[in-house]
């Protein structure tokens, strides 16, 4: 027997660490934030480029404490919710999160039947229902184990847009000082653009969505159990959660930090600067950075749109579900958890159709992002406080350190939509 060489061990010891924060950070590059990202490019060139770097941390921080809630538990955030807090909270909170999540999933779904369209033309209704339906039976169908393989490959059709940050006339000594001082505004439309950044990087279906994927992991390995329960697990569990988020979220902002810089560089430098969805950036930059550059940009919306879907669809699902006292998981056989695959298949089946009424849920892609920025910050208060209560966490309580930047998060989304609707109202 021949041991493998060092480096093939350690790249499938990586492999084996990255899974919830890896898929959660990708699908966060969603077309509905492809379309948030090259509308903040195309409208304010460099000039916002900073806030991926400034919401980097807090971005970490807080998913980190979403895994920590449901390694530590055994529970989701909505589980959580609704066994510690009053249920007109925890319904609020999930009924918010269920409607974003629909409008969010029938933007991408709809973004994606665009994007198709341009590559080989045909009926973009017919590709968008294809695509809604194909999504919906590969998370209901595909067992837990052959699934997570996929989603975590869907994150590779993220490094094209790195790709085009690198194929346009970049001009990069401009982008790092917009980057190191930003020309900073208090305009309505610049702190609307600001919210609605950190409401796609810092985004309420990502909480849900990590945290049920750690008590999914947690059910599916052997000897495993809820760290509360077996805290002698928690040293290489809360590393391998540090090591997963944090690369997932570092992928998440460089490549929404490339998407804005080329929309900045191309779209904005060339007098563009209305850009409504995904598909209509795609189509500027065939126009002005040549077809390589529109072919990299429409493909890599299809492929972060197959990661998304299921994410936003599971999300809600879990969500729901925990509220409800279902059995929930895409570990679990259709036939065993029947109401909880029926809400992925309803909710998707939902999005697909808002594309089909005079309702245009792509158009309101940079305002869901607003939206979804404001539910967060009762999400986060509630993660915080959960994650602060002994009774809860029992020896698994916040670090100091991670507590900080947590608070720091729920701060600054609770100061920046405050001074978003401060805006509207002077």
């Amino acid at each position: 027997m021949t041991n493998s060489p060092p480096d093939q061990t350690g790249r499938r010891e990586l492999l084996q660490i990255l899974g919830p924060g890896l898929i959660t950070g990708a699908s966060d590059d969603d077309p509905s934030g492809i379309a948030t990202y090259s509308q903040v490019g195309a409208q304010f060139g460099f000039g916002l480029a900073w806030t991926l770097l400034f919401s980097y941390p807090l971005m970490a921080a807080i998913q980190e404490i979403s895994a920590r809630i449901g390694r530590v538990t055994g529970f989701g955030i909505a589980g959580n919710l609704r066994r510690h807090y009053p249920r007109w909270l925890s319904t609020f909170i999930v009924v918010a999160l269920l409607v974003a999540n629909v409008i969010n999933l029938g933007a991408d779904v709809g973004a994606m039947g665009a994007a198709l369209k341009l590559l080989i033309d045909g009926p973009a209704l017919l590709y968008t229902a294809l695509f809604g339906a194909f999504s919906a039976l590969l998370a209901i169908f595909t067992p837990y184990a052959r699934y997570v393989p996929i989603l975590k490959y869907l994150c590779l059709s993220l490094l094209s847009y790195v790709v085009c940050a690198f194929v346009v006339d970049m001009p990069w000594a401009k982008v790092a000082w917009a980057t190191i001082w930003p020309p900073l505004s208090l305009k309505s439309t610049y702190l609307i653009a600001i919210v609605a950044v950190l409401g796609t990087t810092i985004s309420p279906y990502l909480f849900f969505w990590q945290a049920e994927q750690e008590v999914e992991d947690e059910k599916e390995k052997a000897g495993a159990r809820p760290l509360i329960r077996a805290p002698e697990q928690a040293p290489a569990e809360f590393q391998r959660i540090r090591i997963d988020t944090y690369l997932g979220m570092a992928l998440s902002n460089a490549v929404a930090f490339f998407i804005v810089i080329t929309t900045a560089a191309t779209l904005n430098a060339h007098g563009v600067t209305d850009i409504q969805t995904s598909a209509q950036a795609a189509e500027a930059l065939r126009a002005i950075a040549g077809p390589f550059t529109f072919l990299i940009f429409a493909t890599g919306i299809i492929g972060t749109g197959l990661l998304t879907l299921p994410v936003l669809a599971g999300s809600a699902a879990y969500a729901v579900g925990e509220l409800a006292g279902m059995h929930v998981g895409l570990a679990r056989l259709p036939r065993r958890a029947k109401a909880f695959y029926s809400i992925i298949a309803a909710a998707t089946a939902i999005g697909v159709c808002l594309n089909f009424t005079p309702i245009d849920p792509v158009k309101a892609l940079y305002w869901s992002a607003v939206v979804n920025g404001v539910i967060a910050v009762p999400v986060m208060f509630a993660m915080m406080d959960l994650s602060r209560r002994p009774a809860i966490m029992g020896g698994f309580t916040l670090p100091p350190i991670l507590k900080f930047f947590g608070w720091l998060a729920t701060l600054v989304m609770a100061v920046t939509v405050a001074g978003m609707l401060v805006s509207w109202l002077v």
